[in-house]
């Protein structure tokens, strides 16, 4: 249950065999140095590199890892919505697993977000990744920082820290693990950042191709439309149908003045035009409704996850 203990911290595992016995054991010295109820969730999503058994053996050595194993690979975002949803901390802090992210950070993380903030996001000022990585980065923060006014350098660093009442898992779908804090200050939290420190990754292979840039995109093409008419999707396809019921409507009288001016069939054309314009419009319309009745389903109906857990280690201790 939420707010049972100080600190969640959540990792999503995916083939990193020779990164976590440095990775867990480097945070859990910062967690003994915060001197915090606390917990670290490691959620191995469907590795085959025996990062499953290795997470087993990290969890018997100390009750406050625990481990979800996915029944298969389902992605970053998923994983640390699994991670999230099984959580009790009162501050939820999500981080990688490939070593780049350093817990010595968490600290002051933690200590930025007590100054009243609902997220505290890392900036990796000083990147360690390839030229095209950081490119891309760079402009995806350009655009989502001109579409939503999010004050945030670096949105693609998993390192965060939240309040768990400020965030949802039910939020997280496609890429969007790293769109968190715009959905904090959609609920009216605070956001802020601070630069922490990045390392080269130096065991296992990056999982980030320019598939990933694909999906990032796409992503940033429905974070506004989410943020706004996330609670009133017929709203927005309200407007969808009025702009092409005006449009057919604005071609059919423009046709009838051709009609006067020119002769030929503008007349006829206009009014199919018009007709079919109004027909979408009705379509849209009733998309709207659909996706008002399915989000309401979605908060009111089925308590179910997008994922499947096919084991989990050190959920029925207590820290």
């Amino acid at each position: 249950m939420r707010g049972e203990i100080d600190l969640s911290v959540v990792v999503p595992v995916y083939n990193e065999h020779q990164n976590l016995q440095p990775l867990v054991v480097d945070i859990l010295a910062e967690l003994d140095r915060l001197a915090r109820s606390a917990e670290l969730i490691l959620v191995n999503d469907g590795s085959t590199d025996g990062s499953a058994e290795e997470l087993d053996r990290l969890a018997v050595s100390d009750s406050r890892v625990r481990v979800l194993h996915f029944a298969h690979n389902c992605g970053q975002t998923l994983a640390l919505a699994a991670g999230m949803d099984e959580s009790r901390g009162r501050v939820i802090v999500l981080m990688d697993g490939d070593r780049q992210n350093d817990p010595a950070d968490i600290g002051v993380l933690l200590a930025k977000l007590e100054e009243g903030y609902g997220c505290v996001s890392g900036w990796r000022r000083d990147r360690k990744d390839t030229g095209p990585r950081r490119w891309v980065s760079r402009v995806a923060n350009r655009i989502i920082n001109g579409l939503a006014g999010v004050p945030i350098h670096d949105l693609g660093c998993t390192l965060k820290a939240y309040r768990a009442d400020a965030i949802d898992p039910r939020d997280l779908f496609g890429e969007m693990h790293r769109f968190l804090p715009l959905f904090v200050m959609a609920r009216g939290g605070k956001v802020t950042e601070l630069v922490v420190r990045h390392h080269p990754r130096t065991a296992g292979v990056s999982k980030y191709g320019f598939n990933r840039i694909y999906r990032v995109l796409s992503d940033i093409m429905l974070i506004r439309v989410l943020l706004k008419y996330r609670t009133r999707p017929s709203h927005f396809f309200a407007r969808l149908g009025w702009f092409l019921a005006i449009a057919g409507t604005a071609f059919f009288a423009a046709s009838g003045v051709l009609q006067l001016t020119v002769g030929g069939g503008w007349l006829l054309t206009g009014w199919l035009t018009m007709l079919a314009a109004w027909l979408g419009a009705l379509v849209l319309a009733g998309i709207g409704i659909a996706c008002e009745l399915i989000m309401r389903n979605r908060y009111w109906l089925a308590d179910r996850r997008p994922w499947t857990i096919a084991r989990r280690v050190n959920f029925d201790r207590s820290s």
